[in-house]
């Protein structure tokens, strides 16, 4: 069969027909392309007949493999949520301020059937009953929850100083960055750094353990969103609520380059600019950018858009997405409650989880995923923080070994 496109300036969209979502796809070499030239695209249906493929759609509980994280208490939406890098245990830090900590066996290969509590993660409490809470600042509603991990410890902030804790004993190491300003977002770079965007605009680059500031950087016109780090570029991209992306030289802090968001279909800057997350490929050339209306994939260092993904209308806005450990998917979650899992390179959607497969839902509370991780070694494990309180891993079915299939290849 054929699919015919409209080419405008090396611009191409395919609107595939079992998904409403949009995809486009962006030369890497027409850096001088008119962004104001996508309005005139269009699509032409497909016509002659389809090859026989079905979205897989997760509608059950009994469709996939689904554990509820053990949680004797309510601490509010999940906000932050992160696997250590062995994936023996899952960190959620909630909109109280307070963390959660759940271990898993180290052994462990995959989630079991639902009933096999022998596998099931539980949550653990030092002997001492110590429970991690954060410094909340002045300010609760305008403060941005973050965290990172490093090694048994975990450096948290909520909109107060940044507490170090053990993650062992719950005990409270040390603290430091008082605030004015609050810190936004931080992670950790070579060398024992730290880089913490704060609600300022501004980011520093520190050392916590000798106390010294290396560098401070300055590129945006709001509070930093989100940082990320690519080993292989040398290179730090922050993110803000200005719709703009800056990339950083890690050996002088220099800002090398910067990129406003833009939609290709309007041209222009997100009405609502806060682009919400960042998050290198495996590859640690792309970045993965995360706005409510749009998904952005962008060639690092020169910050070069490859390709731009508007989901269905019915599924915004987007509330977190993630990349898989091999980079192969990418995991959308959305207000509407629904999972969508797409291929990474054509971003086609492969497989959609919806809320009826992962949670009982009332018509009195929204709930949906407000962060999505994904596990260190197992991609097709996810775990989600929900808005209310409850953190869910899902996994395929043993028999189906992944999320969906991708759509066969169409004759051209």
């Amino acid at each position: 069969m054929s699919i015919y496109f409209k080419k405008i300036n090396k611009l191409y969209v395919n609107f595939q027909s079992n998904d409403s979502s949009c995809v486009t796809d962006v030369n890497k070499s027409t850096e001088s392309t008119s962004l104001a030239d996508a309005i005139d695209l269009v699509c032409m249906k497909p016509v002659g007949n389809f090859v026989s493929w079905k979205l897989q759609q997760i509608n059950e509980p009994s469709d996939c493999r689904s554990l509820v994280l053990h949680d004797n208490s309510m601490g509010g939406r999940v906000v932050r949520l992160i696997y250590s890098d062995a994936g023996d245990f899952i960190v959620a830090l909630a909109q109280n301020a307070t963390h959660k900590l759940w271990t898993t066996q180290r052994n462990q290969q995959s989630l079991g059937k639902q009933e096999n509590t022998d596998v099931q993660p539980h949550l653990y409490q030092p002997s001492s009953g110590k429970i991690m809470t954060n410094e909340i600042g002045a300010d609760p509603e305008n403060s941005v929850p973050c965290f990172a991990l490093k090694g048994s410890h975990l450096f948290s902030g909520s909109g107060g100083k940044i507490t170090i804790f053990s993650l062992e004993t719950f005990e409270k190491l040390a603290t430091f960055a008082s605030p004015p300003p609050r810190a936004a977002y931080f992670i950790f770079l070579p060398q024992d750094l730290f880089a913490i965007g704060f609600d300022d605009c501004s980011i520093i680059i520190h050392c916590p353990y000798t106390k010294k500031t290396r560098a401070k950087l300055k590129g945006h016109q709001n509070r930093i969103t989100c940082l990320a780090f690519s080993h292989n570029l040398n290179v730090l991209v922050s993110s803000g609520a200005d719709a703009q992306l800056c990339v950083w030289d890690a050996n002088e802090w220099e800002n090398i380059c910067n990129k406003l968001l833009q939609s290709l279909h309007t041209g222009v800057v997100p009405e609502t600019p806060v682009v919400s997350h960042i998050q290198f490929h495996p590859d640690q050339i792309h970045l993965l950018v995360v706005h409510e209306w749009q998904i952005d994939v962008f060639e690092a260092p020169t910050l070069n858009l490859v390709t731009q993904l508007v989901p269905d209308k019915s599924d915004l806005p987007i509330t977190c997405a993630s990349y898989s450990c091999d980079g192969k998917s990418i995991y959308v979650g959305c207000k509407s409650g629904c999972i969508k899992v797409f291929d990474a390179t054509s971003l086609k959607l492969r497989c959609q989880i919806n809320p009826t497969a992962y949670a009982q839902t009332t018509n009195s509370f929204e709930l949906y995923p407000l962060v999505i991780t994904t596990h260190p070694s197992q991609p097709n494990q996810i775990a989600l923080g929900l808005t209310n309180g409850r953190v869910h891993v899902l996994e395929p079915l043993q028999s189906q070994v992944e999320w969906g299939t991708l759509p066969p290849p169409r004759d051209s």
